[in-house]
């Protein structure tokens, strides 16, 4: 009785081994299973594959008409634009030419001379040369006396007492201005009228201003 009992139990014992085992070896199996599952990639369909090839290409081609836009731009510019420091340096012989003739005008030794008067002639001349040769290459003077002041193309220096011309108006231009084609080279610096002040007004706010100091 005693040794079927023992031969019962080592049968059971084996047989829960085997199932273990049993178990176990499915188990890896699935796991080996998914796994490569998991490593294959999902195939694309031919249709899928055309497309994203078409997505790509597509990509590629607006990327590259960019990119000739853009050296397009560049060329363009580099025409157009290139000789602009050289061009507003260029701008100094207008400025001491305007300055020596100032300078000869009040001179009150030369004054009224043939002397001052023949300088004066040729710097004239040279002036109207500088500005054609300027012209040409698209580099023009800015109209600037009794217009309206335009902040893309003038620079107040000061404001002028003048009841005849609307405020605002430039009367007087220290410095002209240029343009290169649509650019501005340098803006002309200018005077503006603005109105004449009351006396009384003026006399009282001035003593104000001393009362609060």
């Amino acid at each position: 009785m005693e040794k079927e009992q023992n031969q019962n139990t080592v049968k059971n014992t084996s047989e829960e081994k085997e199932n273990k085992e049993t178990i176990s070896e499915e188990t890896t199996k699935n796991s080996e299973k998914e796994n490569n599952d998991k490593e294959q990639p999902i195939e694309e369909s031919p249709e899928e594959k055309i497309l994203k090839l078409e997505d790509k290409l597509a990509r590629t081609f607006a990327e590259m008409e960019n990119q000739r836009r853009r050296f397009e731009k560049e060329k363009e510019d580099a025409y157009e634009y290139g000789g602009f420091a050289f061009a507003r340096e260029a701008l100094n012989l207008i400025d001491n030419l305007e300055r020596s003739k100032q300078i000869l005008l009040n001179d009150e030794s030369l004054k009224n001379s043939k002397a001052l008067n023949k300088t004066l002639e040729h710097f004239d001349i040279i002036n109207k040369d500088l500005i054609s040769i300027f012209t040409k290459n698209n580099i023009k003077p800015i109209e600037s006396l009794n217009k309206k002041l335009d902040p893309n193309l003038h620079q107040a220096m000061m404001e002028i007492e003048d009841d005849l011309k609307e405020p605002g108006t430039i009367i007087q231009e220290i410095q002209k201005g240029f343009t290169i084609k649509d650019r501005l080279l340098r803006p002309s610096l200018v005077g503006v009228a603005k109105k004449t002040e009351n006396k009384a007004k003026k006399d009282e706010k001035n003593k104000e201003n001393l009362e609060k100091k």
